[in-house]
């Protein structure tokens, strides 16, 4: 690593590049259904003649892009445009319908920046250590994360916490649907033929998210969202302030991101998530997590961008992709030429440093064109008419869902489970736990399969369960997030009796 590999990247063609990658990922992975994966994807064939420092620039930054472009339509349609911002809607909505979107657009924006900032600098000083974290995981230490994601249930749950965990339950349900991963079993489908592929997830993330916003949108005559009157840009500075007063939960938050991106599979759906339960576990006193709390979509987002330079630590050090992009990326290099793995940083560090540069600065560039893209995005949502937005927001719904594998009945599924989401809704049942457990439903199934085979050969089931340092650690770490809210509640209700006692 040496000032050589920085100016490489600082090039005006480099440049180019990363300002050409936010702008596309971004817009790209705000339109529900086309997710970064599919981002990197679209745009992978125009690298080919490229460098491979360049191609890699390119690809980091529509990553980085996309990434943060999925916050625009959780904040201001309700509505994920990619997984990773999945609990940005828990708050970003609530914002945007009180008028406040305009600044939950700007507080995503910087808490993308940080946590892009903090994911690139562990894989520019941290890449070699922090791989053997990845090989440390198995089988058993996925199912404890996925255990102790579907824990975050109990804090989405504030209303009912039976709803909650049967939504969860009827999302782990759902995921099973279709062929088994580990033994090929076809399972719940009923003799469908369809259903033998199972239930796409991100189809069903916009089934969920957005068909029952619809609904609402052509059930109820005002406007979407509030309009205040002179209010109509992005408020950078007060978004800038907020996020500077949470600078603890947003570095709290980036580590963790990073950390996750770093286990293959995991991704920025998980990361945001376990962000989020730890965001809402060490709330102040005052703040109202789904409500439409700033710190709630800070944790997100920042997590979620921090897993892009998580994620590429794996994929460089170890050829082991950390995240779907980064196996499109992982491919697009090996049709270069470029052997990634523990040999890289020497035989081909140049390539590698000047990459990693390249996502410094693409992930600032991401500051001012997305707040500018953030600008004109919020004034298109709020001022046009329903008659409008109501069937282009369907018809993207449509084309996102038909695009992910080019199936009507994935459509279908998808208009069904948003029809059943809307009557949920109707009592007290959250989209959120169904939408947890359809995600980590399969990695828990998974890492069970997989440790109970390992545990019956080695003779030692007990031992592979609960006898292994990582797994205890984060079997602590679910308890205590369980527990810890109990404790919060009683210590509150004892507080306000105290109070209570003492005006008597």
């Amino acid at each position: 690593m040496d000032f050589q590999n920085l100016a490489n990247a600082l090039t005006l063609t480099n440049l180019a590049l990363a300002l050409f990658g936010v702008v596309a990922g971004t817009i790209i992975g705000s339109i529900p259904g086309l997710s970064a994966t599919m981002a990197v994807a679209v745009l992978v064939p125009i690298t080919f003649s490229m460098e491979p420092a360049s191609a890699l620039i390119l690809l980091g930054a529509i990553y980085t892009g996309a990434i943060y472009g999925g916050a625009y339509s959780a904040i201001l349609l309700n509505t994920p445009g990619t997984p990773s911002a999945i609990a940005t809607t828990f708050d970003g909505y609530p914002m945007a319908k009180r008028g406040d979107g305009d600044l939950a657009v700007a507080i995503a924006c910087y808490a993308s920046v940080a946590g892009g900032l903090i994911g690139a600098a562990a894989l520019l000083l941290l890449a070699p250590p922090l791989s053997t974290v990845a090989l440390a995981f198995g089988p058993v230490e996925y199912l404890w994360l996925s255990v102790f994601g579907l824990s975050l249930i109990a804090s989405l749950s504030t209303g009912n916490l039976l709803k909650g965990l049967a939504g969860g339950a009827l999302g782990m349900l759902l995921s099973c649907v279709g062929v088994a991963e580990i033994s090929a079993d076809i399972r719940l489908t009923f003799g469908s033929s369809t259903m033998i592929g199972g239930i796409e997830v991100v189809g069903a993330l916009i089934g969920l998210y957005c068909i029952p916003v619809l609904i609402d949108m052509v059930s109820t005559p005002e406007r979407h969202l509030k309009v205040e009157e002179g209010g109509r840009a992005v408020r950078f500075r007060e978004g800038a302030a907020i996020a500077w007063k949470s600078r603890v939960n947003l570095l709290r938050s980036s580590i963790i991101g990073t950390v996750v991106g770093i286990l293959p599979g995991a991704g920025g759906s998980v990361a945001g998530l376990v962000a989020y339960s730890e965001a809402k576990r060490t709330a102040r006193p005052g703040q109202k997590f789904g409500e439409g709390e700033p710190d709630g979509i800070m944790a997100t987002e920042a997590a979620n961008n921090a897993t892009v330079g998580g994620g590429f630590i794996p994929t460089l050090v170890l050829g082991i992709p950390g995240t779907p992009p980064d196996a499109v990326i992982l491919g697009a290099l090996l049709v270069q030429g470029v052997r990634t793995g523990p040999t890289l940083f020497d035989g081909g560090g140049s390539i590698v440093y000047t990459f990693i540069f390249g996502l410094f600065i693409a992930t600032v560039l991401m500051l001012p064109t997305g707040l500018l893209i953030g600008r004109y995005a919020y004034k298109t949502i709020v001022t046009i008419p329903k008659t409008i937005l109501v069937p282009a927001v369907g018809f993207m719904t449509i084309i996102g869902t038909f695009a992910i594998r080019n199936s009507i009945s994935d459509i279908v599924i998808m208009i069904g489970l948003g029809t059943v989401g809307w009557v949920l809704s109707r009592f007290g049942f959250a989209a959120s736990p169904i939408v947890l457990g359809l995600i980590l439903g399969p990695i828990a199934e998974q890492g069970f399969v997989q440790a109970w085979i390992i545990g019956e050969a080695t003779g030692n089931l007990p031992g592979m369960f609960f006898g292994r340092p990582i797994s205890l650690a984060i079997i602590a770490f679910t308890l205590l997030s369980l527990v810890y809210p109990a404790i919060q509640s009683r210590r509150a209700k004892r507080s306000l009796a105290t109070k209570a006692e003492a005006n008597d």
